[in-house]
């Protein structure tokens, strides 16, 4: 029986946590992503929407054909390939020193100074498809709508 709650406390903490809209955006901005890099409040928001629909433990895998070459982790589908280590995707580059698991709990500071990085690079936010496919060059402002920002 001890066990057993020790097992459901270590679990409780590791829950996914989804976040509403609003919520995710008064955090982004409080971590300094509003402007960053000269992108809005808004695009951050419509990133995650079309990435992880706002879920701190959205996991996708990346196929070439049947063949998975890389996973994306997290609220920001940070990819194993160009940004962290899962310990599965041969030669990754890890640009963000971290291990992909990192990315899949409920404090996402280490998300938010990965992503710093990720749009420091040439593409920018055009690493997210997501981003690049739903977000660039729309009206995003309805991202906003509420929020009191």
């Amino acid at each position: 029986m001890k066990i057993l709650l020790i097992l459901s406390a270590l679990f409780a903490g590791a829950s996914p946590y989804t976040y509403q809209k609003c919520e995710l955006a008064r955090v982004l901005q409080s971590k300094g992503l509003d402007g960053y890099h000269g992108y809005s409040l808004a695009n951050w928001v419509c990133l995650v929407q079309y990435e992880s629909s706002y879920d701190t433990h959205a996991i996708n895998h990346n196929r070439r054909g049947r063949i998975v070459v890389s996973t994306d982790y997290g609220l920001f589908q940070i990819n194993s390939y160009w940004w962290c280590d899962d310990g599965q995707t041969p030669n990754t580059h890890n640009g963000c020193h971290k291990r992909c698991a990192d990315f899949l709990n409920n404090n996402i500071d280490d998300d938010i100074v990965c992503v710093k990085r990720v749009v420091r690079d040439r593409q920018g936010m055009n690493a997210w498809y997501g981003w690049k496919n739903n977000c660039k060059g729309q009206d995003l402002s309805h991202f906003l709508d509420g929020c009191n920002i």
